[in-house]
């Protein structure tokens, strides 16, 4: 679990707070055919006219109602597809839901997208919850009532944390990714590798998995504010 606290701490603290009409807004006008899977490798992320990008065939836009929906998820995964509301102590928490084998291309791993839904949307959801359980010691997650469940897969995507089941070293994310614009190390074992004109952002753990975090580069920051502390390496 050490690694979903890693995702809680990049994103969570920091989910975006988005209207209750963002839910009215339906999918964007994208096939939901699966994409050549040449197109969803994690190291293709496609700019679009709109400031937006593509990964993993789904779109990540600053603006909730050009984004892809939890939805769109649902119909690429639907057999490995889990939806809920994640919260530590003290905090409101995200809606995300949860590819455990997510296949991009030839690449395998675990997939995590979180929602851009507002504080109020996501009190109710917790409120209404079919059943409660324990993630960690602490961090709680809330499953869906039936009710809820359809109105949540309206709602739009805000970021996405793919996990490759391969190992990936700097020389691997240097030919496929390129140079880093900026490199942070968070501990000894762990160095963040950032991509602001992608929207990307690469942890390297050495003793864990590796994370690739991906938002609309308009929402960059989401992903750098949390580094700021820790030292930059050049």
């Amino acid at each position: 679990m050490k690694k979903w606290g890693l995702i809680a701490g990049l994103l969570v603290a920091s989910v975006a707070v988005a209207t209750f009409v963002a839910l009215d807004h339906g999918a964007p006008a994208e096939s939901n055919a699966d994409p050549n899977p040449m197109n969803v490798l994690p190291w293709h992320i496609e700019p679009l006219p709109s400031g937006d990008t593509q990964v993993f065939g789904l779109r990540l836009s600053a603006r909730p109602e050009a984004a892809s929906t939890l939805g769109d998820v649902q119909r690429r995964w639907a057999s490995d597809f889990q939806m809920a509301v994640v919260a530590a102590p003290g905090e409101t928490g995200s809606l995300e839901a949860y590819v455990e084998t997510a296949t991009m291309g030839f690449i395998i791993g675990k997939l995590v997208v979180t929602a851009q839904l507002g504080p109020q949307v996501i009190n109710g959801f917790r409120e209404r919850a079919a059943k409660v359980d324990y993630m960690n010691s602490s961090t709680r997650k809330y499953r869906l009532s039936p009710e809820d469940q359809a109105l949540a897969l309206r709602a739009p995507i805000l970021a996405l944390a793919f996990i490759p089941q391969a190992n990936l070293d700097e020389d691997i994310v240097k030919a496929r990714f390129g140079m880093p614009a900026e490199r942070v190390r968070s501990n000894a074992h762990a160095e963040h590798w950032l991509y602001p004109d992608k929207g990307l952002g690469i942890t390297l753990d050495s003793e864990g998995k590796e994370l690739l975090q991906y938002v609309a580069p308009a929402q960059f920051m989401r992903l750098r504010e949390p580094l700021r502390t820790p030292a930059k390496v050049q």
